[in-house]
């Protein structure tokens, strides 16, 4: 085994991990919040967040020839991500949840499932009379660049990093720079502004905060207006990290993240955070065992590729929730948002 190849091999799996689970962080951020306040799993919240990925998509494709910086088109894109997700997902609620509050907790998560079907063929149609299923981003050319290529374009980190044999492209470090600017505005907006203390005061006990004079229903509206906003966000990382999307790229990424929340502990912020980030690197090191076990020089571990990812993450949620029911930063007594 040789650890000068082993250890920076090492590293840039679990920094590759650490930008894909920061991308189902902030998809499982949405999942957390709608339960926070509703106990309700918001399946279509993974086509809320597809939408955001296609409004990436028509953004990047629309501004291509423009001369625009790329990191003013990367705002204008999660700007109108956030918009278009945020209202989408506010229209859902008003006109597929709102009726059903008071019914039997099944009924609204059927309702969610059917929500998500149509919304997955509302896209395909929208995408499809233009010709287009597959929806490739057409990035500018500084976000597909290394980080740190060569010594001369080094900064010290990058050089040091360059040095070690870490990998880096210029477009993980906006990934991880965007999820945790987004991590901290929503901390400081759940937990230090009047809109958050009214949000967590519903998700405590909807009808004192009624009593008390705070609206549910505007409140109830605001959760699912973040959440989908916290959707666009993660669409146009999703579709930066990989590259291509269609109306059906929601499914496998909003399992997972879904996966995420409960093993944080759902309805736990910070809880979707960790869980979002383990998740990643899990699967990422799963991702790469086959090439490991070539470097290390294991037949058995070679045999084990990329197909295994979505099993070995399940495999770690079942094992929390065994030993730790309320996952891993979740609370029996739980204090939603």
């Amino acid at each position: 085994m040789d650890l000068a190849v082993l250890l920076p091999f090492l590293v840039n799996v679990i920094v590759g991990g650490l930008v894909l689970g920061a991308v189902y962080a902030i998809i499982a951020l949405g999942y957390t919040m709608v339960y926070g306040v509703l106990q309700l799993i918001n399946f279509a919240h993974s086509e809320v967040f597809v939408t955001g990925a296609v409004v990436g998509f028509e953004i990047f494709r629309v501004l291509k020839d423009v001369a625009l910086d790329g990191y003013v088109k990367l705002l204008i894109a999660l700007v109108s991500a956030m918009l278009v997700s945020g209202t989408l997902n506010v229209v859902i609620e008003r006109l597929a949840y709102r009726p059903l509050r008071n019914a039997p907790k099944l009924v609204p998560l059927i309702t969610a499932i059917g929500v998500s079907l149509i919304l997955q063929d509302v896209l395909r149609v929208i995408e499809g009379l233009q010709g287009r299923f597959d929806l490739t981003y057409t990035l500018p050319t500084a976000f597909t660049t290394k980080f740190c290529a060569a010594a001369s374009s080094c900064a010290p980190l990058g050089d040091a990093l360059r040095k070690v044999g870490i990998d880096v492209q210029l477009k993980d470090v906006v990934l991880l720079a965007v999820s945790g600017l987004s991590l901290a505005v929503l901390n400081y907006l759940v937990n230090h502004t009047r809109l958050g203390t009214a949000i967590r005061a519903v998700a405590q006990d909807r009808v004192t905060s009624g009593l008390m004079g705070i609206d549910s229903n505007r409140m109830i509206s605001a959760t699912f207006a973040i959440g989908g906003a916290l959707g666009g966000i993660s669409g146009v990382l999703f579709g930066m990290k990989f590259g291509t999307v269609n109306a059906y790229s929601g499914f496998d990424p909003g399992i997972i993240a879904f996966t995420a929340a409960v093993l944080g502990g759902i309805g736990s912020i910070p809880g979707a955070v960790l869980g979002g980030l383990t998740l990643g690197v899990i699967q990422n090191l799963i991702g790469v065992t086959n090439v490991l076990g070539s470097v290390v020089g294991s037949a058995n571990l070679g045999a084990i590729d990329a197909s295994y990812q979505r099993i070995g993450a399940f495999i770690v949620l079942v094992l929390i929730l065994i030993f730790k029911p309320t996952g891993l930063l979740g609370k029996s007594n739980v204090e939603k948002v």
